[in-house]
């Protein structure tokens, strides 16, 4: 017996160490990238922490669409607005199609709520544009990071004479030293450079990468006057798409021509298939007059890379392998169907059929938040309070046992919250208070049952036994029907529906293991130290 309780308290310290490593590890996570701790161990929604609501609709107008034509054009206007939503820097933000032809966006925290309304109405733009030589990039990179000094005098401090200075870029930057001047060459270099410090080969042929803490600063640097003077003409420099990179530690950057060679205005359809050898391919068709551009412009690049860019982020960049006309086909190699069906969206979603326009928007401000937080505190601690109270009334100690377990279980719901990065909005405190009041009445099912046993004349382990055999039944099936409710809310609700049923869920999975397990490992303790208890405070 001793060792089947040391086994279960063992598992009841790890859960309760994994729940507050999980509260510890985003309490001191950025809020953004290279900024300070969040200090918020649960992510709060819009309702708790104040922000936008938008309700985008596609605007008719102009055209009048069918049902068909309709879902289409909101499938592909939901993968626009998630792209966008990327630029105005929000943690957490919800993007969901709504009914039929609705988009809801929550921006939680934002304040510039004017900005995200301007770039979420604006017009999609699909450009397919020339992905340039490394080469082209290397010659002016010197150039570039001493005009980065000059705009911003901190950036040189600390990466002169740096592994990373004189070896940038995977060595695109290294020089082979003059004859006689080996004395020079194992001097480290003199001249600062901090852009080219933060460049690494990217995943992708043709592509630098860049850590994501450092993307802030990097995209200040690039987009100062200074060095946009630097960079060859007709050239600049794009992100890549965060949802398209292998590693979400480190962001794309490509070196493209300003210059797009056909745009989305001139695509008619996009759809993913497999070619006769079961790969993945994207077929796409021009209009005939831009199939004619397209066909001359594609035979000047071949063997060159061709960027697929929406809204100035590059999606991928394909190698052209041959003339394309008006028909075209984008190989997409070891990639999934799955993935070919995204880049079919992505091209679709560049030649929206109406824009998208504003129909609802909604404003919390941070104080209506914070009186949201102090309302969930006070309903908690009074609902909390008075379980606890009713608990110790009717079962004495008992009923302690339960309260110790209660408090276990109000830190695992919360480090769930944490581990799965879930919003936790005001009607999901009132589905964690909901689940605590469902954590105990679990507690009152075995105590009856104890009671009865204990009646009926058996000694007290014995009825402790029979009470949670008894009652695990009625207790797995209450919990159980629960828990398909909640799914369905989830299912089928919107985001303070879908915030209510995942701490209803998360609250009914941690009262079972509480009431079932922890409860009964806390008897355990109690009767191994008294194993000739003749009564039980119940």
């Amino acid at each position: 017996m001793f060792q089947k309780l040391r086994a279960r308290v063992g598992l009841i310290v790890l859960v309760s160490l994994a729940s507050l490593f999980f509260l510890y590890r985003n309490y001191m996570r950025p809020a953004e990238a290279g900024g300070p701790p969040s200090r918020q161990a649960v992510t709060l929604g819009l309702d708790l922490q104040g922000g936008s609501y938008y309700a985008l609709e596609l605007d008719q107008t102009n055209q009048r669409m069918n049902s068909e034509q309709r879902a289409d054009a909101i499938e592909r206007a939901l993968t626009v607005v998630r792209m966008r939503v990327d630029e105005l820097g929000v943690a957490e933000p919800l993007v969901q199609k709504s009914g039929e032809d609705r988009i809801i966006v929550q921006l939680a925290g934002l304040k510039e709520g004017n900005r995200a309304k301007e770039v979420l109405q604006k017009t999609a733009f699909l450009e397919f544009q020339i992905v340039r030589p490394m080469t082209e990039l290397q010659a002016v990179l010197p150039r570039m990071d001493q005009a980065v000094v000059r705009a911003f005098p901190a950036a040189g401090q600390g990466t002169a004479g740096s592994p990373a200075a004189t070896n940038p870029v995977g060595g695109i930057l290294q020089t082979a030293p003059k004859a006689g001047d080996s004395a020079k060459a194992a001097a480290p270099a003199a001249t600062a450079t901090p852009l080219t410090a933060k460049l690494t080969p990217g995943p992708q042929p043709g592509s630098l990468a860049v850590k994501r803490t450092d993307e802030a600063q990097v995209t200040r640097w690039l987009n100062s006057p200074e060095v946009q003077r630097v960079l060859p003409r007709g050239t600049t420099l794009l992100w890549g798409v965060p949802e398209a990179e292998e590693n979400p530690e480190y962001r794309s950057l490509w070196f493209v021509e300003n210059r797009a060679i056909m745009t989305g205005e001139h695509l008619e359809n996009a759809i993913a298939q497999s070619d006769q050898f079961g790969r993945p391919v994207v077929v796409f068709e021009l209009t005939s007059v831009a199939g004619r551009r397209f066909e001359k412009e594609t035979g000047a690049h071949i063997n060159e890379q061709m960027a697929i860019v929406l809204d100035d982020r590059v999606y991928t960049a394909p190698s052209i392998r041959g003339q394309i006309g008006r028909n075209g086909q984008i190989d997409m190699g070891s990639a999934k169907l799955e993935d070919a069906s995204a880049l079919a969206l992505v091209l679709r979603a560049g030649a929206l059929p109406a824009p998208l326009r504003v129909v609802e928007e909604r404003s919390v401000g941070a104080s209506l938040g914070q009186d949201s937080i102090r309302n969930g505190q006070i309903a908690g601690i009074v609902g909390v309070l008075i379980v606890i109270g009713m608990m110790l009334l009717f079962y004495k100690f008992s009923g302690l046992l339960a309260v110790a377990a209660l408090g276990l279980y109000v830190l695992f719901v919360l480090g769930a919250l944490a581990m799965l990065d879930a919003t936790l909005t005001f009607p999901g405190i009132a589905g964690l208070i909901l689940s605590i009041g469902m954590a105990v009445d679990a507690n009152v099912l075995v105590y009856e049952r104890i009671r009865e046993e204990l009646d009926a004349g058996r000694n007290v382990k014995a009825a402790v036994n029979e009470g949670f055999q008894n009652a695990l039944s009625a207790i797995v099936d209450s919990n159980l029907t629960t828990l398909i409710t909640a799914a369905i809310l989830y299912y089928v609700g919107t985001g303070a529906v879908k915030g209510f049923a995942v701490t209803l869920a998360m609250g009914i999975v941690a009262s079972m293991f509480t009431a079932i397990f922890v409860t009964r490992t806390l008897f355990l303790a109690y009767l191994q130290r008294r194993p000739a208890a003749q009564s039980l405070s119940i």
